[in-house]
């Protein structure tokens, strides 16, 4: 006798179809899943620097950590195409193009030069300064509250810094007669500052002597230069240049015992003796800020060019002790980093 009726079949073949459908669907539902994560990638940025990874190490780092504030997690919310052209501008127009052809959503430049290379490789995607010393004089903005094109960020643009690096120095070294300054001329805002310069030489009845340095193997011919002219001191100026050999500059002043004023504390984290200037980290920090902006909508044109807000006074007593200065204790109170 039969005992399996049509009904109990049908009932068993329904729930094999209906075991069939529920597994095709969550195999439709996992490929949406999947789809959808692979549609969501992390932005993509690039930076851009006309100097080297080691030289820029410090800035590349204050970059890092001013979108680790933000939320953003380089190599997994975020990701950074770092290009380093090492001092060799040939270099820079390939690289510039690279990251315009990896389509990357904003491209960070460290200075002028990498700026002027971003600018002629792309028109359209956004490009963040973090520090420019005249962003308007060099055509890449129309003003600084409205920039008007693909390109917004920072200035570091502050040319009576260069007087006040000479108040210093006179404060430091009571009989100081004979300064040379010493910079790249091709240097946006180097006319501005040496005009600074001039002026407070001229007040404290100083005698100033001004030396162009275009290349790197121009730096030790001159230096030592300045030394057997018996100068008093060297004033070194804002100078990609300079900035990329500033331990051979620190050392070169320390075999002939020649006293440095510098514009940026790098120079006296190795070696260099004293610095007043922009705190350049704080601008790398707030390039970030840029770059969140952006990748929310904002559009460059209408991000107004931020000015510098912080600077700071370095000293290296160790330094100090190999050149046989003793610095008065009213300077290092008001300094604002000490190296000892």
């Amino acid at each position: 006798m039969d005992t399996e009726g049509p009904s109990t079949v049908t009932a068993r073949e329904d729930a094999m179809l209906r075991a069939t459908w529920l597994a095709a669907l969550m195999l439709l539902v996992t490929a949406g899943m999947c789809a959808g994560v692979a549609g969501q990638q992390r932005p993509r940025i690039g930076f851009l620097s006309a100097n080297s990874a080691a030289a820029m190490s410090a800035r590349t780092e204050a970059f890092r950590g001013g979108l680790r504030e933000l939320g953003y997690v380089e190599g997994e919310s975020i990701s950074v195409e770092y290009r380093y052209g090492d001092g060799k501008l040939d270099r820079l127009s390939a690289q510039a193009a690279e990251l315009v052809q990896l389509k990357v959503a904003a491209i960070v430049t460290e200075g002028t030069t990498a700026t002027r290379f971003a600018k002629a490789a792309t028109s359209t995607i956004p490009i963040v300064m973090a520090q420019d010393p005249d962003p308007v004089g060099t055509g890449f903005v129309t003003s600084l509250a409205r920039p008007g094109g693909n390109i917004t960020g920072l200035s570091n643009f502050r040319p009576e810094l260069g007087g006040k690096r000479v108040e210093l120095l006179k404060e430091m070294l009571p009989r100081l007669a004979r300064v040379v300054a010493v910079g790249t001329s091709t240097t946006p805002g180097n006319a501005q500052a040496l005009r600074e310069i001039e002026g407070a030489a001229k007040r404290l009845g100083l005698e100033l002597q001004y030396v162009d340095v275009l290349a790197s193997k121009d730096i030790d011919p001159l230096v030592r230069a300045a030394g057997k002219a018996r100068a008093d001191c060297l004033l070194v100026l804002a100078s990609p240049v300079l900035l990329s050999s500033r331990r051979e500059v620190a050392d070169i002043t320390a075999k002939i015992g020649l006293p440095a004023m510098y514009y940026t504390a790098e120079f006296v984290r190795d070696g260099g003796l004293i610095s007043y200037g922009v705190n350049s980290h704080d601008l790398f920090r707030r390039a970030a800020g840029y770059v969140d902006k952006i990748l929310k909508g904002a559009q460059p044109a209408m991000l107004p060019i931020e000015q510098p807000t912080k600077f700071e006074l370095a000293i290296n007593l160790k330094t100090a002790k190999a050149l046989g200065l003793t610095i008065q204790p009213s300077l290092l109170q008001r300094a604002d980093q000490v190296i000892e």
